[in-house]
């Protein structure tokens, strides 16, 4: 009699649900597809599933378990579901998300992904307490103080990551490179992210730094050339654009950096995907980078030399998304040379959705595409001079190592699916064993500091000026890396 009572119940909310769902997304169908002939049919047998499985957790989990949890929990795996980069923004995590497009945000400044059930550093945000430590691209976190990560969401990690400032939090790390985990005791701050920032190493060379791609980051570069300008009394001799560790940010901001290095109207980047608006080409001119109106125009007044001094952008493995829309601007129309390693590989844009009740979702919408129409996606952006930071190359994390990374469109794999499979396995069985290798070991390796960018120490950019001055450029030797070629 009980399990009648119970699969009579779960019968009952398994009809609602599938009557919710199916007007849901008949609205939903309808509102998208109003300007189509014909609407796809909706998977009425799949949704039927999913309110089966809805009802047998309600009637039968061990604890009651909110509707409102549940459904919020079936978005998000939905949508992480996709690709790495797709999520579902809570009210509190979309507005967290417009406070850091803004510059300013509690935490400890790390740009953050999911691998494998665990939290993957993309990028430590320059001056943060993640970056003073040394936390490093590429590093996984395997517990914030005594909690494992393992079986969190991403958003429920960087909950805990974020905080009040001044309160503290251990991080347990993974590194490629360390036979033991790490230990970082980090105190949390108002991440302040200056976004430009410059100096003049040598009389007539000047260094610009990009951290992170914000709304007012265009400007701030303008302003850090004028200021860069006036304290050299006159032309540049060269010029070094900093783009390592810069995990991307505004598709408005790459466009305005790379504006001003290239003539007016040039192409910067272009995107294709399905719905019309996200077929986009942006080029430098007003319209693709200022907000507020042509007048506005920050680029207009700039030193006229600032189009040809010879320059030389610097990437790494860090440099992802905008950063790399800029890095293969400039090397495709020929205006700068790039040094460094491979970058990231994120060539995929993701549009910001707000939703009815104060949440948002972060959805892939498009690809982006360089000037002579090469796709980073899964590939980034290949120097012209490979020169390594000293570190372990197999230490770099790119697009191309995260689970369900979109295909880059122009690239023909002769693997099949089952080679391809039994290659992750192996994979993942020889992490699995690396990490439980590291986690068996009862001390902890040292944390190291960072190397201070634009210093001797600085391998990459000691190169970089040898470059400018025509001095000979002592290159790495890194894994083949396989690349559209540059015209």
């Amino acid at each position: 009699m009980q399990f009648k009572n119970k699969h009579r119940g779960a019968s009952q909310i398994s009809l609602l649900l599938i009557g919710l769902l199916t007007g849901f997304m008949l609205s939903l169908t309808y509102s998208a597809v109003a300007d189509k002939v014909t609407a796809p049919q909706l998977p009425i047998d799949d949704l039927r599933s999913f309110a089966e499985v809805f009802g047998k957790v309600k009637s039968d989990y061990v604890e009651p378990v909110e509707d409102k949890k549940l459904l919020s929990e079936a978005i998000n795996g939905m949508l992480t579901g996709l690709d790495p980069h797709s999520s579902y923004l809570d009210p509190e995590a979309f507005k967290d998300m417009q406070v850091a497009t803004q510059g300013e945000f509690g935490g400890l400044g790390l740009e953050v992904g999911m691998e494998d059930g665990l939290v993957k550093v993309v990028s430590p945000i320059e001056d943060s307490p993640a970056y003073t430590a040394g936390l490093k691209s590429g590093d996984l976190i395997l517990k914030l103080d005594d909690t494992p990560v393992k079986g969190m969401t991403l958003n429920d990690a960087v909950k805990r990551m974020r905080g009040k400032p001044d309160t503290k939090i251990e991080l347990t790390v993974v590194r490629k490179t360390e036979n033991k985990p790490l230990k970082f005791s980090l105190t949390r701050a108002i991440i302040k992210n200056k976004s430009v920032k410059y100096k003049m190493p040598e009389a007539g060379y000047a260094y610009v730094r990009v951290t992170q791609f914000q709304e007012r980051t265009g400007e701030d570069l303008a302003k850090a050339i004028k200021t860069l300008h006036n304290e050299n009394k006159g032309a540049f001799k060269g010029f070094i654009l900093d783009l390592r560790n810069d995990p991307g940010g505004l598709l408005n901001g790459a466009v305005g950096v790379s504006a001003a290095f290239l003539p007016k109207g040039e192409l910067v980047v272009y995107t294709e995907g399905r719905a019309p608006d996200s077929k986009m080409q942006l080029t430098a001119v007003p319209e693709n980078y200022v907000r507020g109106g042509v007048a506005n125009d920050y680029i207009k007044d700039l030193p006229a030399d600032i189009k040809t001094v010879p320059m030389v952008v610097l990437v790494n493995s860090g440099s992802a998304s905008a950063s790399e829309i800029v890095a293969g601007a400039l090397q495709d129309h020929k205006r700068a040379k790039v040094l460094g390693i491979p970058t990231f590989g994120k060539g995929s844009v993701q549009t910001i959705m707000p939703m009815n009740n104060g949440a948002a979702i972060k959805l892939t919408t498009a690809r982006y595409f360089t000037p002579k129409g090469r796709s980073i996606q899964a590939k980034g952006i290949v120097p012209d001079y490979i020169v390594g930071d000293g570190s372990d190359p197999s230490e770099s994390i790119h697009e191309a190592d995260l689970t369900r990374h979109l295909s880059n469109p122009k690239e023909v794999s002769a693997v099949t699916p089952e080679k391809a499979d039994a290659t992750k396995s192996a994979k993942d069985a020889t992490k699995a064993e690396a990490a439980k290798s590291k986690l068996n070991e009862k001390k902890y390796a040292e944390p190291t500091a960072p190397i201070e960018p634009a210093s001797k120490d600085d391998i990459q950019f000691m190169q970089a000026m040898n470059l400018l001055k025509g001095l000979p450029v002592v290159q790495s030797e890194l894994p083949k890396v396989e690349s559209e070629k540059v015209n």
